[in-house]
């Protein structure tokens, strides 16, 4: 339950519209439901501003499909990340109205459009086309909470003239998610270059001695620029939530 949809429920009940039993009802699945398979977090949407996300690795179809399910009776909005294509071709055929992105391995259901609360602008930025997953998965996250995104794609340090076109886009932006495999140098320059926070996403991306994003992570824990914080490899869901929260409007 999103507030929206409690505050109207209780404007109804004020109005008479609805009665007590009708809204206790409504409200019996709060704060979790029990689906055998998951406990469905309701709650969530109001404690954080947004419902449950599904994590699709390692569940199967029909788990998901029985989350996701629980989720449309409950009018939330449904964000699944790392999904894989043969799984997301059993819930498209389940949920006709949801969204896969092959790229970014995210399926999305939009019961009801998505509110723009962000103050500005995230911008993603991703230093490689095979660091493209981990930043697509950056960018719906972060639109899927409510968020202004923009993309700019292949601008890592091995071209750094490609980046220093877009400076005007990169000093708009009130966040920047920087996402770059290989040694990860790349939010090391942005963080020079920007007063936004900037979030450094290592990715797995990089030949033997980058050990699997190890290389990456190190480097950008050790950047020389003020400003850049760091998630795990390859949390593209995870550097989203953050700049998400660090963008809300309700924010001073």
């Amino acid at each position: 339950m999103n507030p929206d949809n409690l505050k109207k429920l209780l404007e109804a009940l004020n109005a008479g519209q609805v009665s007590v039993d009708q809204v206790l009802e409504r409200l019996a699945t709060l704060p979790y439901e029990d689906l055998g398979v998951a406990r469905l977090d309701h709650h969530r949407h109001l404690r954080q501003g947004a419902p449950e996300t599904i994590l699709g690795a390692s569940k199967s179809a029909e788990q998901m499909i029985t989350i996701v399910g629980a989720m449309v009776g409950r009018d939330s909005n449904v964000l699944i990340t790392r999904l894989a294509p043969n799984k997301a071709d059993k819930l498209l055929t389940e949920f006709p109205q949801g969204c896969y992105d092959p790229e970014a391995r995210t399926f999305t259901l939009e019961q009801s459009p998505v509110e723009i609360v962000s103050k500005g602008l995230i911008l993603v930025v991703c230093a490689g086309t095979s660091d493209l997953p981990v930043a697509r998965e950056a960018a719906v996250t972060a639109r899927m909470l409510g968020n202004e995104v923009e993309e700019l794609v292949d601008v890592g340090v091995a071209g750094i003239h490609r980046l220093f076109d877009k400076l005007d886009t990169l000093r708009q932006a009130s966040v920047v998610i920087v996402v770059a495999g290989m040694e990860g140098a790349l939010p090391s320059v942005i963080g020079g270059l920007v007063a936004a926070p900037v979030i450094a996403v290592p990715t797995s991306v990089g030949y033997g001695a980058s050990f699997g994003g190890i290389a990456a992570l190190l480097g950008m824990l050790n950047s020389c620029a003020s400003g850049v914080t760091v998630v795990n490899i390859d949390n593209g869901f995870g550097a989203a939530c953050a700049a998400a929260r660090i963008n809300r409007q309700d924010r001073s």
